[in-house]
């Protein structure tokens, strides 16, 4: 067995906690996006590797060194790029709805077909005050692509954007969950 000095020591606690924090950090978002869709099973099982680490990476934190803040510092790194990184995996892998709600006056019958030519679903109320209050779900993939037609035709139209745990029908053929 290789003896190493205490600074050697220090630097691959660092490096450890810090991979550690990545790792327990991004399950823990993509569990929750799990949690938040309905899916016990995965999220169960994501809840169980991700405590089991993070125990590991506190543990090793709780070690006395010379120098904690370095501990402190590379705990935190860790918790901030896992969360970046869990949001990454999360926007790739997790596929979801979000319900759109937009209320103009400026959009006519021509601005709805030229949205629903895009391939997006949207139904449309007109109010008694002459406005169009349109109501689309949308896979979260094409949300940026759907808000940009959409404020090409009226920049100052009113919308909400919502997350949906499931749909059924409608536009969409099967459940997305």
């Amino acid at each position: 067995m290789v003896h190493t000095n205490n600074g050697d020591n220090m630097i691959l606690a660092c490096f450890n906690i810090f991979i550690s924090r990545i790792i327990d950090v991004s399950l823990g978002t993509l569990r929750t996006m799990f949690v938040v869709k309905g899916n016990k099973i995965i999220s169960s099982s994501i809840a169980f590797i991700e405590v089991l680490i993070w125990f590991y990476a506190a543990r090793a934190a709780l070690v006395n060194y010379d120098n904690s803040f370095l501990i402190a510092l590379f705990y935190s790194l860790g918790y901030a790029t896992g969360t970046y990184l869990g949001t990454l995996i999360n926007e790739i892998l997790i596929d979801g709805i979000y319900n759109i709600q937009v209320i103009s006056t400026k959009i006519t019958t021509n601005d709805i077909l030229k949205i629903r030519s895009a391939n997006f679903g949207v139904s449309v109320l007109k109010t008694v005050d002459n406005k169009n209050i349109l109501y689309l779900s949308i896979s979260k993939k094409r949300y940026k692509e759907c808000i940009n037609i959409i404020k090409s035709i009226d920049k100052n139209s009113f919308i909400v954007v919502n997350d949906a745990k499931v749909a059924f029908n409608g536009y969409f053929k099967k459940r997305i969950i």
